[in-house]
């Protein structure tokens, strides 16, 4: 009798993100929470874009296919502001503040995502949200607006009171705003005034709201669950919170993000690198005096997770790593060096320990980093 032939052996993905296991089945579904195209790039923005182009990289080192979706905010009243000011309809400063971003993106190595929603594109699928959420009594209708109930989210959120107060102020919500029922009722449909963005509804001429607005996108792109929701740390609350649970609510599929990668926020003279206090570095002048992939590598030479201040000279010391790794991988080395590298990357992206072994092994551990991390 002749055996059937055996199939190989496969192994399921053994990273650890964010301290849990992540077992992946092809494809791994990423969504990133993008710009809100009306000002150039800086650093604190673009170590969340390069981290999680990492995160990516690593899942397909490790054989996993991954689907990425990186959201546009074109629809936003800061961008509507900023366009004001400038005499430019948003839609087209959004556009020229995209392609700038795009440019800085493609220096640094980040790859386009398979998708890349822009609000301005899914004002239907805000509305069917929105629908959805009525419907399951999750939001009400009130003089043009739908709000979405949130009271829980604070205490899910393992925030008091106060804390989620300060924070929704902080990005830009109204809590004391007299429609609501409760302060951490939120819009996800709202009426426009003149000279506003607007398109009509079934509860009249409006625009949508933030957190609804990645909500929609984020479902249109991948589905009602995602492996993996990347953003700054700062994102965690209100936005990550109220888009999942807007998801969840409409879908009845929990939880709608398996982890997260909310990426440490980055600070210049003591405080978080900010256009409202104007303490920037923006990467289009790093670029113009540093290689893009030392640029990269100084955000990656650390705890993806940890919050850090950017120092004049931090991109020339990481020069001199770059350099390093460089001169290692022109080094024969041996052949279990490049398993630990992969094992310290599949350990929650521990890439100072990566950057450790390929420097001490050399050859195809250095190799095989400079690859991954898109350094080379």
């Amino acid at each position: 009798m002749i055996g059937t032939p055996q199939a190989p052996a496969v192994r399921s993905t053994e990273l650890r993100l964010s301290g849990q296991r992540l077992a992946t089945v092809s494809p791994a579904r990423l969504y990133v929470c993008g710009i809100t195209p009306y000002d150039v790039t800086h650093l604190g923005h673009a170590a969340t874009f390069i981290w999680a182009d990492t995160l990516a990289s690593v899942l397909r080192m490790a054989g996993v296919d991954v689907t990425a979706c990186r959201n546009v905010t074109d629809v936003d009243d800061v961008l509507t502001r900023a366009a004001g000011l400038r005499g430019r309809a948003y839609d087209e400063f959004a556009l020229y503040q995209e392609y700038l971003f795009d440019k800085d993106m493609a220096a640094l190595r980040v790859r386009p995502p398979a998708h890349e929603p822009r609000a301005r594109h899914h004002i239907r699928h805000v509305q069917q949200l929105a629908a959805a959420l009525l419907a399951g009594g999750h939001a009400y209708g009130r003089d043009g607006h739908v709000y979405f109930r949130g009271a829980s989210l604070a205490s899910r959120a393992g925030l008091s009171r106060e804390q989620a107060l300060a924070l929704s102020t902080d990005y830009g919500d109204d809590p004391d705003d007299p429609l609501r029922d409760d302060p951490f009722d939120v819009p996800v449909w709202r009426r426009s005034a003149d000279g506003q963005p607007a398109w009509p509804s079934p509860w009249g001429p409006g625009r949508p709201g933030w957190h609804a607005e990645c909500a929609a996108m984020a479902m249109s792109a991948l589905g009602a669950s995602i492996d993996v929701l990347a953003g700054g740390a700062d994102l965690r609350f209100p936005h990550h919170a109220y888009q999942a649970a807007m998801v969840e609510a409409a879908s009845s599929v929990t939880p709608f993000a398996r982890t997260h990668l909310h990426v440490g926020t980055v600070y210049q003279d003591g405080a978080k690198m900010a256009k409202s206090i104007g303490n920037l570095t923006l990467v289009g002048d790093l670029l113009r005096d540093h290689p893009p992939a030392a640029v990269r590598l100084l955000v990656l030479d650390r705890a993806w997770h940890a919050p850090w201040e950017y120092r004049a000279g931090a991109v020339d010391a990481a020069a001199g790593t770059l350099d390093d790794l460089y001169a290692a991988a022109g080094r024969p080395g041996t052949s279990s060096s490049s398993a630990a590298v992969t094992a310290a990357l599949l350990a929650d992206l521990d890439v100072p320990r990566a950057i450790a072994v390929a420097r001490d092994e050399g050859g195809e551990a250095a190799r095989l980093l400079l690859r991954v991390l898109s350094l080379a």
